[in-house]
Parts: C-alpha cells; structure tokens; sequence
C-alpha cells in the first residue's frame, strides 16, 4: 500500500511554450510579471535563452507551462530552431508603439511554418499601457490575426493585464488539440454562475425566460447558456404543447381525448375552393 516510489506530481499537464518576436518588444516583462504564488524563481541561460515556469488553473486542472524567451536578435535564430521542436505553443509578440516590431511577425511566421508546422500560436500586442504611444491599430492586429488563424490578445506586464489570460487561452487551444477536452470534461469544475444558470434552465423553457423578473442582460446570458450546453432542447421553440400531449396520451381518459381533439383540429382543412353552386353575387371570399 505503500506509494514511496510514485512521487505526487504537483500538475496535472505539462506544455512548453516559446515567445518570439523581434528584441525589445518585452518578452522579458511578460515573463517578469509572473510573479504570483503559483510562479517558480526564474533562471537565464547565457546562450540567449531566458527561462520560466508557472502553473496555471484551467476547468479545475493544473497545467504547468514551461516559457521560453528566445530573442530577437538574428545571431539567435539558430536557438530558435533547436528550440521549437519540442515546443506545444507559441506567442508572437510585438510592441505596440513599435510599428517594425509588428510588420516583422510576418518572417517569425515564415521561420515558424518551417521549423514548427502546425503548432497553435496566438498574436500578443504588449505595452498596452503606452497606448497613447500606440503606432498600431487594434482593428488592424485583429484582423490580422484572423487572417492567419490566431488568437489575438493586448497585455500590459505593468497593469498585470491579460497576461494569464493569454497563457490559459493558448493553454486551452493546445490541450483541445491533442484530445484532452475529453478527459478533463466529465471532472469539469464549474462556477457559481454556471450552476446558477443550470438550476435555472434546466426548469425554465427558453422562450419562458423572458417573463422571468431578471435583469435583461441575465436573461440574455441565460438564454446564450442554454443554447450553448443544448438543455430544453424539447422546449426550443414553445412546442411545451409536444410534452403535454405525448404525457396525455399515456394517462389514458382525458388525455387520450385532448390528443384525439388535436389531430382532429390537424385534419379539418379550410376549403381551397368555393362551392360550385355558389354564384359570384352572393359568395364573398375573404
């Protein structure tokens, strides 16, 4: 019984992620930033190569990420190279007061579709704290990486903003990749609003959630939640008449008579035509 041998492994998953993008767009803030309980004592490489770890919560899961800063400098692409083998996911990183630093992901794509095909990246716009500083349009990066298939984040290392957001996106995009949506879904972890949601449509058909007395934006929420996780799906569209007559049918009685009163209500027919004894004077068509 006992488990000497198996040490208890502190994650649940583990991925390897590289930042690339031209020198001083600041890579190194992002890794900087991760400075909370869950975050390992960062070390550098003298090859060029600046190294970190951090464990994130993902659906109740602990993913742990291993983040590799290659620089930009040209005399580093080699590293790149050796390094992207292994890697799981990548971030383009550009700076966005620095408008060369963003027309330059275009070659970081090029070396990426050679040395790493098919691996998920995700364009990350940093120093949003400078936006009034800002040489590239939001709208513009978008669309950009919509054009390329990316997700697009904009992070400030100083605000701590969106910086784990963005790690948990990709984080999120490559466990779907490789199938472990599949494993982690049943031992889901869900929130106080999911479940908040879920005693409520699970009781309430959908095109009875107006009448409820919720604010508009909760109803609209609720309303996109049950479309999501597909529940009423037999009350979809007000058909709740459906249920009562398929119930009636098997209790016999009334109900039999309220089913037989349906069809019959089906099967009588308006006339397409008048009568054929019906002159044009005293026959009115509606």
């Amino acid at each position: 019984m006992g488990t000497q041998g198996s040490p208890v492994k502190s994650y649940d998953y583990l991925l390897k992620f590289l930042l690339v993008g031209d020198s001083d767009v600041g890579k190194g803030e992002i890794l900087e930033s991760l400075q909370d309980g869950a975050s390992e004592s960062p070390y550098s490489y003298s090859n060029g190569i600046d190294y970190k770890t951090t464990t994130i919560l993902l659906d109740g899961r602990r993913v742990k990420l291993e983040l590799w800063d290659t620089s930009g400098q040209g005399r580093f692409c080699t590293i790149f190279r050796s390094y992207s083998r292994g890697a799981q996911g990548i971030l383009l990183v550009y700076d966005i007061t620095n408008r060369w630093s963003f027309d330059g992901i275009d070659r970081w794509i090029k070396e990426i579709d050679e040395h790493a095909p098919g691996v998920p990246r995700i364009l990350v716009g940093n120093r949003l704290h400078l936006a009034f500083k800002r040489q590239v349009p939001t709208e513009q990066a978008r669309s950009y990486a919509e054009k390329n298939g990316m997700t697009f984040f904009e992070v400030s290392p100083l605000c701590n903003f969106n910086v784990t957001e963005s790690f948990t996106e990709l984080s999120r995009i490559v466990l779907m990749r490789h199938g472990m949506e599949k494993i982690w879904r049943p031992n889901r972890v869900f929130s106080l609003q999911d479940l908040c949601c879920r005693a409520i449509v699970s009781c309430t058909p959908v095109h009875l959630i107006d009448k409820l007395p919720l604010p508009v934006a909760i109803k609209s929420h609720l309303k996109s939640f049950s479309m999501a996780n597909g529940m009423n799906a037999v009350m979809m569209h007000g058909r709740s008449y459906s249920v009562a007559g398929s119930s009636g049918g098997a209790t016999g009685g009334g109900g039999g008579s309220k089913g037989n009163s349906l069809k019959r209500s089906k099967s009588i027919r308006p006339p397409q035509s008048p009568p054929q004894n019906c002159s044009r004077s005293n026959c009115k068509i509606s």
